[in-house]
């Protein structure tokens, strides 16, 4: 009885790994596409890795922002164009498995232009829906 349940979990172990790692990939794709979409200056699909729910949370040095819209708004307004925005890049980025369901994300963000930015990020992924959306950013 033993054996055969050590057989099956061995079995099913590639399958959860190939699972994890195509999460993974999911994850990364969302951060890539964020920089391809903000190094265009096309703000409104960079905010496509965020949930488009009023329970987003952007945490700003002045303390949480909250909504898709707010969110949205927020870098509207600091960022207005694409000179504003310059040139995007991360580093140094540690993805963690929490659970099927959450990714936790730790990185540097680099923006090179008009100002030049550096500072760290973490990020909370969850998966809604089959894809992998941020519902907590914090910047610094």
């Amino acid at each position: 009885m033993y054996k055969r349940i050590i057989l099956i979990a061995l079995a099913l172990m590639p399958l959860v790994t190939i699972a994890q790692n195509d999460d993974a990939a999911a994850v990364h794709k969302v951060l890539d596409d964020q920089v391809t979409y903000w190094n265009k200056g096309d703000v409104v699909t960079f905010m496509k890795g965020y949930w488009n729910n009023d329970s987003v949370m952007f945490v700003t040095k002045n303390g949480p922002v909250y909504g898709y819209q707010t969110v949205l708004a927020h870098y509207k307004k600091s960022f207005p164009n694409k000179a504003a925005m310059g040139d995007l890049t991360f580093s140094g980025l540690i993805l963690k498995r929490l659970s099927s369901e959450y990714y936790f994300v730790v990185g540097a963000f680099h923006l090179k232009g008009t100002a030049n930015l550096d500072g760290n990020f973490t990020l909370l992924f969850r998966k809604i829906g089959g894809a992998w959306k941020i519902i907590v950013d914090h910047s610094s």
